[in-house]
């Protein structure tokens, strides 16, 4: 019966349901701001206190679609909305307050774009930013060539000694500690130093090698589970007309596997682009990636170009991965479509 009663007035019930709780947080907020300042804050003044506003903005939408939710006896749209809001709301608030005027990245002073223009000015911060990005792309292409021969001969080629102790030592770096990692590499680059003489100073080069040496367990495992679901008829049939191995590898199998490479190489480019503890181990002077940047910055206080720099990256990232999802989606498609009228 409430069911009923709700989805004929929906709309306008959402719209009472969301105004109501809007209203409610935000006197919530005022009465906190005067708790701790002392003073009561204007409603409407988003100049000095748009936070107030933007946090409970974001709170009656989240209790609107959950309400919305319980209404219509929908657990997976409560689900959502919980799981959604626990992973993107703090990459709102970022873009939020890098449009903050103020100095202090928790004090809202208005609406302002000149920490996107000082970051063009910040010659520290891009360098370490293009440093960050050749590594990671450098380190991903590399993890995928590696990853991709480890998995073809951990999953084609199973029956042969040792097998098992392969398998777990390309993986190990999966479970290790990132301290456990950074302190190894670096003891073997002081080794190896005295020994040969390489390298001799520790740089965008020892960067580059630590990062693939844990990329290349994650694109394993991702390139093993897509060769384990792949039907091997095709690649059989293939042999049969004449075909050598390497040929079917490289015409065959690898455009089959092709959604599963290029996941493994985005998986491998955000890791090494987010790495901070091994890249600390392994880096010399000269040699800040971005992370390490961002971190010292953030022991002194967060600078609020960083929140613009941090918006650009989020944008990037999200507009890549939605490229690839849906290139990888139309490829999908196309697949089952060319398997069915082949049946």
């Amino acid at each position: 019966m409430l069911s009923q009663i709700f989805s004929k007035s929906r709309p306008f019930f959402l719209t009472k349901v969301f105004l109501a709780t809007f209203i409610c947080f935000t006197l919530l907020g005022l009465i906190a701001a005067l708790l701790i300042a002392g003073e009561i804050p204007d409603l409407f003044d988003l100049a000095e206190h748009g936070q107030i506003s933007v946090i409970a903005l974001l709170l009656a939408i989240i209790v609107t679609f959950v309400i919305d939710g319980f209404v219509q006896r929908s657990p997976k749209r409560i689900i959502l909305v919980v799981v959604f809001a626990f992973l993107y709301i703090p990459m709102l608030m970022l873009i939020i307050y890098s449009f903050n005027s103020s100095k202090l990245v928790t004090v809202w002073a208005g609406f302002s774009t000149k920490w996107y223009g000082e970051l063009v000015n910040n010659t520290a911060l891009l360098k370490a930013v293009g440093l960050s990005l050749g590594i990671a792309a450098a380190s991903a292409t590399l993890a995928i060539i590696l990853g991709t021969l480890a998995s073809y001969v951990i999953v084609r080629f199973r029956r042969f000694k040792g097998a098992n102790l392969f398998s777990f030592m390309t993986t190990a770096p999966l479970v290790m500690p990132d301290v456990i990692t950074g302190l190894a590499l670096l003891l073997l680059f002081v080794a190896m130093g005295h020994i040969i003489g390489w390298p001799q100073d520790r740089g965008a080069m020892t960067i580059w090698l630590a990062h693939v040496t844990f990329c290349t367990a994650y694109v394993t495992v991702v390139v093993s589970a897509r060769l384990r679901e792949l039907d091997r008829s095709i690649e059989e049939a293939a042999m049969d007309l004449g075909a050598n191995p390497l040929k079917v590898f490289f015409i065959i199998t690898l455009p089959m596997i092709a959604p599963a490479l290029v996941s493994g190489w985005l998986l491998a480019f955000t890791l090494s682009l987010d790495d901070l503890v091994i890249a600390s181990f392994v880096a010399g002077p000269g040699s800040t990636t971005l992370p390490m940047l961002i971190f010292s910055k953030v022991r002194l206080g967060v600078s609020p170009d960083i929140n613009a720099l941090a918006s650009i990256i989020l944008l990037i990232v999200g507009l890549i991965g939605f490229v690839s999802w849906i290139l990888m989606r139309q490829r999908e498609k196309r697949r089952i479509q060319e398997m069915r009228s082949a049946k």
